[in-house]
């Protein structure tokens, strides 16, 4: 599976000059959120996400992924609808052929 990498629209709430991006690689979720001078960094192993939320707006989505962990959720918001059903489609076919 080649990584893919999906970027919140500059649009929304808190991606106008940095937006958000999140990458789906073979391994792991990964959101990374920059800010002047840090980068601010989270994966989550795709063995470990629990459950993938998406709630629709009238043209953006959120999507949240949380983990088995118990750590704080993996949010982001400002993502095309198509966006985050493919990021949902990407974690569940990673999780349903780690099950094989």
């Amino acid at each position: 599976m080649a990584t893919e990498t999906f970027q919140a629209s500059r649009w929304t709430k808190g991606n106008h000059l940095f937006a958000t991006v999140i990458e789906v690689t073979e391994a792991a979720v990964i959101r990374r959120k920059r800010s002047w001078f840090t980068v601010n960094e989270i994966s989550i192993h795709l063995s470990k996400v629990a459950s993938v939320r998406i709630e629709t707006g009238l043209l953006w989505s959120d999507i949240v992924i949380e983990s088995t962990g118990g750590s704080d959720p993996l949010t982001s918001h400002g993502h095309t609808k198509a966006d985050a059903r493919r990021i949902k489609e990407l974690i569940e076919a990673a999780q349903s052929r780690g099950m094989r």
